[in-house]
């Protein structure tokens, strides 16, 4: 069976960076004419992502869990997680010196209690953690975190989320006085976009199916 080629958001997300930076960056060599050599990351991952074996046994149960992301301020950030893109707050882990949230959606509907939405913590996928240490609220010294998409250090890069209708969802947004870093008129991507949290992490929303 051949994977059906459809189009690189590796790609996609390298010509947002350029426009974020101005620049591109690359590493190695260049080609004759003093142009960095054509990376075809869709046929590397086409190439790699065809076979249709099953896991095997030893990590058949593994799952993506969670994600964590530090915040300045927990009461700005619960806001923007829950009231703006929808999450429910599954439980609160409060430390001496720091107190964990874990969001996740609740696709299902269900009125679940807290002792429920503890129990599933782990059994989820797609949690989101925000992490606050203590004080940075109320800091007039602290400067935030580092998003990852600036120098130095550049390493992560964003969170995804897939909605119905990208249009639509930056619709909302915009009602809601969401930042953005890249609309969905912007540049050649007319299909996805880059909307910014309370700390400037970079989230993309792309389409809960992508065109051919």
């Amino acid at each position: 069976m051949f994977a059906r080629r459809v189009p690189c958001i590796l790609s996609r997300f390298r010509s947002v960076q350029a426009q974020s930076s101005g620049s591109w960056e690359f590493h190695g060599t260049r080609t004759a004419a003093g142009k960095p050599p054509r990376i075809d990351s869709c046929r590397h991952l086409t190439s790699t992502s065809t076979s249709t074996m099953p896991r095997a046994t030893e990590t058949a149960s593994f799952k993506f869990n969670h994600t964590m992301l530090r915040v300045k301020d927990p009461k700005v950030s619960l806001d923007f997680y829950q009231n703006v893109i929808g999450m429910d707050l599954l439980s609160v882990k409060k430390m001496s010196d720091f107190t964990l949230y874990f969001l996740a959606f609740n696709h299902e509907g269900r009125d679940l209690s807290p002792e429920e939405k503890e129990a599933s913590r782990f059994g989820r996928e797609g949690v989101l953690e925000l992490t606050h240490n203590h004080g940075t609220e109320n800091d007039p010294e602290f400067k935030g975190y580092a998003s990852g998409n600036t120098d130095p250090g550049r390493g992560f890069g964003h969170i995804a989320l897939t909605v119905a209708d990208v249009d639509k969802a930056c619709e909302r947004f915009d009602q809601l006085g969401v930042q953005f870093k890249k609309r969905p008129t912007d540049g050649k991507m007319r299909h996805i976009a880059f909307i910014l949290d309370p700390d400037g992490y970079w989230i993309e929303i792309v389409p809960d199916r992508m065109p051919l």
